[in-house]
């Protein structure tokens, strides 16, 4: 199925999303006792969160990387993703989308969110022609999702281990039954109109 350029494929519900990160397990082994975040998280950081499985998978290099051990699929709810994206700005400039660069700057220092369109990745972590959202999550936005919009939080690292032993061992067909079911994420288009090239 040709997949659009820029669209947002997540394993979701009427009423939630689910979103990947990674941390070490002194951070991710409480969240996911808790289902929320513990105090050691930083609420004053800027946190990246990723719809994208695979992604998330070439983001941490399958849960191997340093401080990025554990793999957390952290559901959270549809009405805070998408108040997110309404407020959020690209992270860098676009022409079409921004009248000047000082303009783009100053959207970017007022909103609480902002978004990157990375190549979407294959189970070999090779980079596929269209993107995949990432959604930066900064001052309010962090806040409101360690405190509002977290439904739930599970540990993805077996899973993670799983298909990435497939993956090692050629057996692709194997490895991609495992992965999460991401569908065509549905928004209103003018949720996503200063966000799309």
């Amino acid at each position: 199925m040709e997949q659009p350029r820029h669209g947002i494929r997540a394993a979701h519900t009427e009423s939630t999303i689910t979103v990947y990160q990674a941390y070490s397990p002194e951070i991710s082994l409480p969240a996911v006792r808790d289902g929320r975040f513990p105090t050691l998280w930083k609420r004053d950081r800027m946190t990246w969160i990723k719809p994208s499985f695979l992604w998330m998978m070439y983001r941490c290099g399958w849960g191997l990387k340093e401080g990025q051990e554990t793999v957390l699929a952290v559901e959270i709810s549809r009405e805070g993703f998408e108040w997110a994206l309404r407020h959020a700005c690209l992270s860098h400039y676009v022409p079409e989308l921004h009248a000047d660069q000082a303009e783009w700057k100053r959207q970017l220092g007022r909103a609480p969110a902002r978004v990157q369109w990375d190549p979407e990745r294959d189970l070999r972590l090779q980079p596929l022609p269209y993107r995949s959202l990432q959604l930066g999550l900064a001052g309010e936005a962090t806040v409101r999702f360690a405190d509002e919009w977290i439904v739930g939080i599970e540990d993805a690292t077996p899973l993670a281990r799983q298909v990435h032993g497939h993956v090692r061992a050629g057996e692709l067909e194997l490895a991609a039954a495992l992965l999460p079911e991401e569908r065509p994420y549905p928004v209103a288009e003018d949720v996503l109109t200063h966000l799309r090239r």
